[in-house]
């Protein structure tokens, strides 16, 4: 199996020297995404407004690879602050609904561009179709 790389211009680019995203077969890594833009802005506000544009980002790279939320195994949550937790639960809920994919969160000391909240994940994917 060959290692993938994935780009999309629905998400904001690379800021650093790692993709997107990475394809290995059929699992998908995407790496951190942050509250910015596909243009590259930060999105103003709160945790909440924070996280809805994160996830934005995730379906992007996803939709990249044919994916969805519903074909996620497993994130890792980056929190500013736990004290944000219930919110961003109640967000990071809304965008998965009843799928509920392994997850990890923990609380950082600081995450780039000084924001609440970052957040990778893996992904199961068909190699033929593009999904499971």
């Amino acid at each position: 199996m060959t290692l993938k790389i994935v780009s999309t211009s629905s998400a904001p680019a690379a800021i650093g020297p790692y993709a997107q995203a990475v394809r290995f077969g059929n699992l998908l890594f995407t790496s951190g995404q942050i509250p910015l833009t596909a243009a590259g802005d930060l999105v103003s506000g709160g945790i909440s407004e924070q996280t809805h544009q994160v996830f934005a980002n995730l379906k992007a790279v996803l939709a990249a690879e044919g994916a969805t939320l519903r074909d996620v195994v497993k994130t890792t949550v980056f929190l500013k602050d736990m004290n944000h937790f219930v919110e961003f639960n109640s967000v990071y809920a809304f965008h998965f609904e009843d799928h509920t994919p392994a997850r990890s969160t923990v609380e950082v000391a600081r995450l780039p561009r000084e924001v609440f909240v970052e957040i990778e994940l893996v992904a199961a994917i068909s190699v033929e179709t593009g999904r499971n």
